[in-house]
């Protein structure tokens, strides 16, 4: 990255401005603004998030707010209701009081004098989250939004639940919002209120894992702030960015077909990054984006930031299978609109251990049919099938990628196609769909596709699952009839992605994905009915012209990061073990941040995130994951830390939540709490 100290305004910074709320509560904000925005009010942009603006998020905020104030824009920085040096609690995520907060805020900040009465939202994940829902209440002063790696979606597309089955990402962000809003804010901004704001968040917290297990099907709870419930409120325009290796790739195109606004899309190779900070690489030069964005939509600017492609996606080349990656070799290919004129669906047939010649689905004589005595392939995955399925979301810390697909694919039902005889590309989402029957009444299916080189190497490309309940309702799921035939389709994840001749295209279904996902109470035997199970890819034909230059952004650049020191060096860990005398299997993963010294206050700060999976055998309710996080803040005589741990185990009737919560000033615990709770389980 540039970093870029010649800007065109010269900025100033208050570190930490008070902005009431109608019900007395004052949230703690950031703010960096033209120094002639004294005398020449300029619009304002809000990035509203939980992540603690004084230290957890200090680095990188440094680096995009003050470039953005310095061409001329208020960046204004909010900790959330009961975060960082915030008052109140936070009880849960995108709360009716939480967006009620966003409105106030923005009115708030459209009628400061140094404001010219309209803002903008722009964010990554939560932030992006927080735009889209409070644009969807139309606040009057809020004239555009820009977001990043987000979803419209908070019960089918969210680290919650994909297809009705439960990830594990539901445990694990959970645990890391059990400590976020546990923490302590800083004395140095609060003053003597700290223990007494502290305590008020230690007492009124509880596991979110408890409140999302209470909701395991679509219902009121998952449609409040599910943008998708009515795109039509969205009446703003909207820039919309995510990348292939996050768990949210598949929100950016729903929006472009869905929204009837000025919208733009743009895909990268990226993880869950802000595409200037993109990994893997190459990252953009999204800043200046942004400032053209906001110039035209803020400012009226005439720059032409609407002219192109409403899409621009990075093309993936093919790569051997990796953990992690520096840069993924590829091409930015550009699409006029979405859904595509140029992407045809084309249907696979599946047959014995095969996938059949393509079809083009949108023919009118190509709908695949199969007699009711047709032939059956079965499995009944072992539950190692998963533990190199890497993240739901790349965090890209420690690597956290799929790794070679051959150690998944034993225990997998396996579709090639033959050696590719020219370059096949796809861009959008593919689907499955399977003729089936199971054993059980409770099942899943994991769909893999992966890249296959002559060498045999498999890297997964998108992958798709779906609890079998909620084969056609997630709001009423259904048990299953052992034996009975059922059609089902499995959405897999939207991606950009190349397949060079030589190279094969391999589909691999599975009865279990743990890890990722939680299995089903009983293993089940799963049969698959070929030639009337059909594998469907978006192919976009190689002559197709790109329509964007290669190389349509600049280099990334941003303002300099806050100066920090590692007083202790960071652990990274991601493991994977099998004991063969008693069966055990176990995926331990350690993110351990050290300890850091923001130099410009005086404040070391520590984080630690250790999460272990394990499983016994194939007894599907031997699974368990824990999460553990350590938070700690500490300047001069003051230390403050805050423990916390989860754990998630079952039965094949129940779910079971053990959790603790410790606080210590320095040595001493000064608070301490412990849950023990039951949740049934809902066809899950």
């Amino acid at each position: 990255m540039r970093y870029v100290t010649n800007l065109p305004y010269e900025t100033k910074e208050e570190e930490h401005v008070t902005i009431p709320m109608s019900d007395g509560v004052r949230l703690s904000a950031h703010i960096w603004r033209p120094t002639s925005s004294d005398q020449e009010p300029v619009p304002a942009v809000l990035e509203y998030i939980p992540y603690r603006k004084r230290d957890l998020t200090a680095v990188r905020d440094s680096i995009h707010h003050p470039y953005l104030a310095g061409h001329g824009y208020a960046c204004v920085r909010v900790d959330l209701r009961g975060t960082g040096d915030s008052e109140g609690v936070l009880r849960d995520e995108y709360l009716e009081r939480e967006q009620a907060d966003a409105e106030e805020v923005l009115a708030w900040l459209a009628e400061q004098p140094w404001c010219d009465g309209g803002t903008g939202m722009m964010g990554i994940s939560w932030g992006a989250f927080a735009a889209l829902q409070v644009a969807a209440r139309r606040p009057p002063s809020l004239k555009a939004i820009a977001i990043a790696s987000f979803t419209d979606d908070r019960h089918a597309d969210d680290m919650h639940y994909m297809g009705g089955a439960l990830l594990s990402d539901n445990l694990a962000e959970a645990g890391t919002m059990f400590a976020y809003g546990t923490c302590p804010p800083d004395p140095a901004v609060v003053g003597e209120r700290w223990r007494e704001m502290w305590h008020e968040r230690l007492e009124n917290t509880e596991p979110w894992v408890l409140e999302w297990l209470r909701h395991q099907r679509r219902d009121d709870y998952w449609r409040h702030a599910s943008v998708c419930e009515d795109y039509t409120s969205v009446r703003c325009p909207v820039l919309a960015s995510s990348g292939w290796a996050d768990g949210y790739s598949n929100a950016v195109t729903r929006l472009l077909g869905n929204l009837d606004v000025p919208r733009k899309g743009l895909i990268g190779p990226w993880s869950h990054k802000f595409p200037h900070l993109g990994e893997p690489g190459p990252a953009i030069g999204y800043l200046q984006e942004l400032v053209r964005w906001w110039d035209h939509w803020l400012k009226g600017v005439d720059n032409g930031v609407m002219d192109g492609p409403m899409l621009q996606a990075w093309m993936q080349d093919s790569v051997p299978p990796s953990t992690s990656y520096e840069e993924r070799p590829g091409r930015w290919v550009g699409e006029p609109d979405w859904p595509s004129p140029h992407i045809r669906p084309v249907t696979h047939p599946l047959t014995r251990h095969t996938i059949g010649p393509g079809q083009d689905a949108t023919a009118k004589d190509t709908t695949v049919t199969a007699s009711e005595g047709g032939a059956a392939m079965t499995v009944r995955s072992p539950l190692s099938v998963g533990q190199f399925a890497g993240k739901w979301a790349s965090y890209n810390a420690p690597p956290d990628l799929p790794y070679d697909q051959r150690e998944e694919d034993g225990g997998s039902l396996v579709f090639d196609t033959e050696p590719l005889t020219e370059p096949v590309e796809i861009l959008g989402s593919p689907s499955v769909e399977l003729d089936l029957s199971v054993s059980e009444p409770v099942a899943m299916v994991a769909a893999r596709l992966s890249d296959v080189s002559p060498d045999g190497a498999a890297t997964r490309v998108s992958y798709g699952i779906l609890n079998l309940t909620r084969r056609d309702s997630t709001e009423d799921p259904e048990p299953l009839e052992p034996g009975r035939r059922y059609r089902a389709t499995i959405p897999l994840n939207g991606v950009a992605q190349a397949f060079p001749p030589g190279h094969r295209i391999r589909l691999s279904l599975s009865t279990s994905y743990w890890p990722l996902a939680w299995p089903a109470p009983k293993p089940a035997l799963l049969s698959v009915h070929e030639h009337s199970s059909t594998l469907t890819l978006p192919v976009r034909p190689v002559e197709e012209p790109d329509e964007v230059p290669s190389s349509p952004f600049g280099e990334p650049e941003g303002a300099p990061p806050l100066a920090m020191t590692q007083v202790t060096p960071p652990e990274e860990r991601w493991e994977v073990k099998r004991d063969l005398i008693d069966y055990r299997s176990e995926l331990d993963i350690v993110k351990d941040r050290g300890t850091v010294r923001f130099e410009d206050i005086g404040l070391e700060s520590g984080r630690r995130a250790h999460e272990r999976y394990t499983a016994v055998a194939d007894d599907f309710t031997s699974v368990g994951g824990e999460t553990t996080w350590t938070m700690r803040f500490a300047r001069d005589d003051w230390d403050a830390r805050v423990v916390t741990r989860t754990r998630l185990t079952c039965d094949e009737t129940d779910f079971f939540v053990d959790a603790t919560l410790d606080a210590y000033e320095s040595d001493r615990r000064v608070f301490s709490r412990t849950w023990n709770e039951k949740v049934p389980r809902d066809l899950l």
